[in-house]
Formats: C-alpha cells, sequence, structure tokens
C-alpha cells in the first residue's frame, strides 16, 4: 500500500541515499591518508530524483522490460585542494558531509512516519 504513494517512494529514496552516501564518506575517511586517493561523493538528491521523474515508470514487474527501482546514483570526484601526496580527501569536509546526511536520512523516516501516521488517522485506527 504505501509503495503506490508517490510521497513515501520519495522517503524511501532519500533514505536510500542517504545510506549510500554514507558508504561513499566512509570510503573517503578510510583512504584519507592514502597516497593519490581522490575524494567522492554523489550527486544532490533533488538531481538523482528528477533524472528519475524522467524516465518510464513499469506499472507491473516486466513492463518495458524495466523495474520501478530507483537506479543507483553515480558517485564523482570531488574538486578540491590535494596534500603533497596527492589525496585529495579533507577529513573536516566529511564530518560536514556526514551531519547532512544524517539529516536527510531523519527527515527521510520523519516524511515516512508522519506520512503513516495521516494514513492511520484517516482509516480511524490509533498508533
Amino acid at each position: 500500500m504505501f509503495e503506490k504513494l508517490e510521497l513515501t517512494r520519495m522517503a524511501q529514496d532519500m533514505a536510500a541515499r542517504a545510506g549510500a552516501r554514507m558508504g561513499v564518506i566512509a570510503r573517503n575517511v578510510a583512504n584519507a591518508d592514502t597516497p593519490g586517493f581522490q575524494a567522492m561523493d554523489l550527486p544532490s538528491f533533488a538531481e538523482t530524483y528528477q533524472d528519475r521523474e524522467g524516465a518510464m515508470r513499469a506499472s507491473r514487474a516486466g513492463h518495458f522490460g524495466t523495474t520501478d527501482q530507483p537506479q543507483d546514483p553515480q558517485v564523482r570526484r570531488v574538486k578540491g585542494a590535494g596534500a603533497p601526496n596527492g589525496n585529495t580527501v579533507s577529513l573536516e569536509q566529511e564530518m560536514v558531509k556526514t551531519a547532512s546526511v544524517r539529516q536527510d536520512h531523519e527527515m527521510a523516516l520523519a516524511i515516512y512516519r508522519n506520512t503513516s501516521d495521516i494514513i492511520r488517522a484517516s482509516l480511524g485506527r490509533n498508533r
């Protein structure tokens, strides 16, 4: 039932992107001392969701040979000053990104929770 609501689908995509971005950030932090490592990041949620909006959606499994699952956004390099060893990871920037990802994930969960509360209330059910 919830999968058919666009708002819950968007919240699900937002939470999935937050998880994927946290993985990219963790990889950056793990390679902070690796010579020549280039810092990576994901495009913004607005960019990836906008790209998905223009794509055709399948109304049932096997329709047009596609699925209705969102595609993983492409990881891209982050421009920044490099260290003498060629590494471009800034731990301070990664900490800021981590806080932003946490906020995005919490927002997605709040949207999903509030949507389910509204649906329960409309059905006359208490929490």
